[in-house]
């Protein structure tokens, strides 16, 4: 969202300047990616079902006038950069959290999460003991 706030291009039917980049298409991106991430190794189909859907909800935002092309690809490299960033950045931060003589099948856990919903912004912990 700063991104839409700070680059404010016109969507393709005029009604805002919240165009770029598409954030249907990030988030339709973004799952496809995870799914992928996750069943690459057991259920090769199962794991790229996702981008199908991806690829549509940035065609129809595109038929209905509400992004330009380069919006929806944007929004398809936000989405799946994103989900990368995850991958990369989870083992560090739980080594951080953890340490690194953590117990595999542990009861215990902590997790801590930033969020962000009715412009109120916060983060969430979660400890389970």
């Amino acid at each position: 969202m700063p991104l839409k706030y700070l680059v404010k291009e016109e969507r393709p039917d005029g009604s805002n300047t919240l165009s770029f980049p598409s954030g249907h298409t990030a988030t339709a991106f973004s799952s496809a990616q995870f799914m992928f991430r996750e069943y690459k190794d057991t259920n090769f189909w199962l794991s790229i079902s996702g981008y199908p859907v991806a690829i549509f909800t940035g065609v129809y935002r595109m038929l209905n006038d509400k992004h330009w092309l380069g919006d929806v690809v944007a929004g398809a490299g936000f989405g799946i950069l994103s989900t990368e960033l995850a991958y990369w950045l989870f083992p560090k931060i739980d080594n951080l959290l953890r340490g690194k003589n953590k117990v595999k099948n542990s009861l215990s856990s902590t997790m801590v999460m930033p969020f962000y919903q009715n412009k109120i912004v916060g983060i969430g912990l979660v400890k389970t003991f």
